[in-house]
C-alpha cells in the first residue's frame, strides 16, 4: 500500500509574486496527484479505465521521469540520476509499458524521489537568474526560461491528474481537489 500524507493541502494567497505563483502551483497539483494515487495496493495502481491502458502507476512513474526529466537533466543541467538505468530509457514508451513489474511503494518511492530532486534543483537554478535562468532542451536545440520548463510541468501535471481523477474514482468512487473535498 502506498501513503502519502495529503493533510496539508497547498495554500495559496491572494497575492504572490510570480516564482511564489508558479511553484505554489506546481506543489499543489503534485499534492493532488498524490492524493490520487496515495493508499492504493499493487493491483489497484494497475487498474485501468477502458479503453485507455493509461493507469496510475504508469502515472507515477511518467511524472517522475518527466519531473527529472526537465527540472534535474535539463534545467539543473546535471543529466538523469542514476535510478532510470534501472528502467532503460532511450526505448520509445519505455516509462508507460513497465509499471506491470514495479510495486506500488517503489512507484511512490520512485516519484516521491523526483519531486524531491526537482525541489533542489528549481531552487538552486532560482538561485542564479530567478525565472530568467536559461537551461538548453537537447531536444527542443533552444535554451529556455526556468519559468517556462516550470509551466510545462505544471501543465503535465494538470493534463495527467484529471486522469488520475477518473481512473481513481473506477476504483474506490474518491473525487475531488484534495482530501478536504472527500470529507
Amino acid at each position: 500500500m502506498t501513503t502519502i500524507d495529503t493533510t496539508q493541502p497547498v495554500e495559496m494567497t491572494p497575492v504572490m509574486d510570480e516564482t511564489g505563483t508558479l511553484l505554489s502551483t506546481l506543489d499543489r497539483i503534485r499534492r493532488t496527484f498524490a492524493w490520487k494515487c496515495g493508499g492504493l495496493t499493487d493491483e489497484q495502481l494497475r487498474q485501468r479505465l477502458e479503453p485507455s491502458k493509461i493507469t496510475l502507476g504508469w502515472l507515477l512513474k511518467h511524472l517522475a521521469f518527466c519531473e527529472d526529466h526537465y527540472f534535474t537533466a535539463v534545467l539543473a543541467e546535471s543529466g538523469y540520476p542514476e535510478v532510470w538505468a534501472a528502467y532503460g530509457p532511450g526505448e520509445e514508451g519505455w516509462d508507460w509499458r513497465t509499471e506491470a513489474e514495479d510495486t506500488a511503494d517503489g512507484l511512490m518511492a520512485l516519484w516521491e524521489g523526483a519531486v524531491a530532486r526537482s525541489r533542489r534543483s528549481v531552487t538552486d537554478a532560482l538561485s542564479k537568474d530567478g525565472m530568467d535562468t536559461l537551461a538548453t532542451n537537447a531536444e527542443w536545440g533552444v535554451e529556455a526560461n526556468a519559468r517556462r520548463y516550470i509551466a510545462d510541468m505544471i501543465e503535465e501535471y494538470a493534463r495527467h491528474t484529471g486522469h488520475a481523477d477518473l481512473i481513481r474514482e473506477s476504483i474506490d468512487g474518491l473525487v475531488g481537489e484534495d482530501p478536504r473535498d472527500a470529507e
